[in-house]
């Protein structure tokens, strides 16, 4: 059984990090109001506010911030300002087993994807694909907010994974198959292929969403997956949005969709509300869903945090 991370309550203190690309210190300052605003308290890391090229300090500065979140008895979240490049760079210098006995509830998407399923395969915790500091603002679409929270602040036995309202989850392959979720962006998990962090889609249902990629660039890397072995040791998928994608010699992210993923024969379920899209489903990685590709459902089967 997984590790639930302890629920979040208003009134707790967020642990913010900067954990791959810098983020401008006025954007950082304005979302902390915005949580301070919705009854969250928020504890910094030293190096929050780090600019040294396109990474946010050195891969030691940024594992050390993150390593103290987890062990900081008050923090009961750990909100990364935004992904970026370079969260990999942390992994070597985490202490899990610190980690694990320490569990947090910890969000995020784009290239903090990775640590999300590092998480879930060395520690066997929980966390969530959803929401980042810079999503914290008057903005972002109650959507995201409702989804965030269910997934965070809620102790719930089941939860369905819906879409906003207009925008229909897609079979595409009929099935239904139940398993750990893991996943998340594309172009981070082909980074790690071929290193200790590579993510393991055995047994697992796979979710997959990418953003301002040409869709020669994402059939590459899907292909890259393929030759890995990645879609054939899943055993269901889920295609989220590749949000800024263009066509490239013909071909949409649909008709890749389309000649590449169905023929795969796994069940499919596409259009699901992610990451990048301005819509974005709150997806626990490493909870137990099912996909249900013939009446068009994802449902987290357990809850996802602990009271």
């Amino acid at each position: 059984m997984p590790i639930r991370p302890p629920i979040l309550q208003k009134g707790d203190t967020v642990g913010i990090v900067t954990l791959g690309s810098p983020l401008a210190a006025n954007i950082i300052d304005e979302r902390i109001e915005f949580l301070k605003a919705m009854g969250l308290n928020v504890r910094l890391g030293q190096y929050v506010y780090a600019q040294d090229g396109f990474l946010a300090g050195t891969d030691e500065q940024r594992a050390s911030d993150l390593m103290m979140m987890f062990q900081d008895e008050q923090v009961r979240m750990i909100l990364p300002t935004r992904g970026g490049t370079g969260v990999a760079g942390i992994l070597p210098y985490l202490d899990y087993n610190v980690i694990q006995n320490h569990p947090k509830i910890i969000t995020g998407y784009s290239d903090i994807t990775v640590l999300l399923n590092v998480l879930y395969e060395i520690v066997d915790l929980i966390t969530f694909h959803s929401l980042l500091l810079i999503d914290f603002n008057s903005g972002t679409p109650n959507y995201n907010f409702d989804q965030f929270f269910s997934a965070t602040s809620l102790y719930s036995l089941t939860r369905p994974i819906l879409n906003p309202p207009g925008m229909p989850l897609i079979s595409r392959v009929p099935g239904n198959v139940t398993g750990p979720l893991v996943g998340g962006n594309l172009t981070s998990f082909v980074d790690t292929l071929g290193t200790p962090y590579e993510i393991d889609t055995r047994g697992k249902i796979l979710v997959l969403e990418e953003t301002h990629e040409p869709t020669n660039t994402v059939y590459r890397y899907l292909n890259h997956l393929k030759l890995a072995g990645k879609f054939h040791d899943c055993i269901g998928i889920v295609m989220g949005e590749c949000t800024g994608c263009q066509a490239a010699y013909g071909k949409s992210y649909e008709d890749i969709i389309e000649e590449f993923i169905v023929p795969l024969g796994k069940p499919l379920i596409t259009n699901l509300a992610t990451g990048h899209g301005v819509y974005k489903a709150a997806l626990p990685i490493g909870a137990t869903v099912n996909l249900d590709s013939i009446n068009s459902s994802i449902t987290v089967l357990e809850p996802t945090v602990s009271i």
